[in-house]
């Protein structure tokens, strides 16, 4: 619970993504490592849903706003560069960290369209 009575919780966007985690621990040792970094970052949401870092909205690439309807945005670094982007939607019972999907460095800047190099 948090400081304010609400409850915490992390979920993930979909089963397809859901899935691609579980997939995650049973793969490479690579995998299993990244699984474990993302577990740890589940942990620090659920202590508090602003433990990544606010992605300003004039930064947000449109994909977010038309799939997903975001209000809000957020990426959690994860260990070798690995990014974890969620939002955060709640009422006054609970707040919820929504994990819209993880990437490494390159693929972050492909999605955020920064320009590398």
């Amino acid at each position: 619970m948090m400081e304010d009575g609400r409850i915490r919780r992390v979920k993930f966007l979909d089963e397809k993504l859901y899935r691609a985690y579980l997939k995650l621990k049973g793969g490479k040792e690579e995998e299993k490592q990244l699984a474990e970094n993302m577990d740890r970052a589940v942990l620090a949401l659920k202590e508090d849903h602003e433990a990544g870092i606010h992605i300003p909205r004039n930064r947000w690439p449109k994909y977010y706003r038309s799939k997903f309807g975001i209000t809000n945005l957020w990426k959690y670094d994860l260990p070798k560069a690995w990014r974890l982007v969620y939002t955060i939607t709640g009422d006054q019972i609970e707040v919820i960290s929504i994990i819209l999907e993880w990437f490494d460095h390159k693929e972050y800047n492909k999605r955020f369209g920064y320009k590398v190099g």
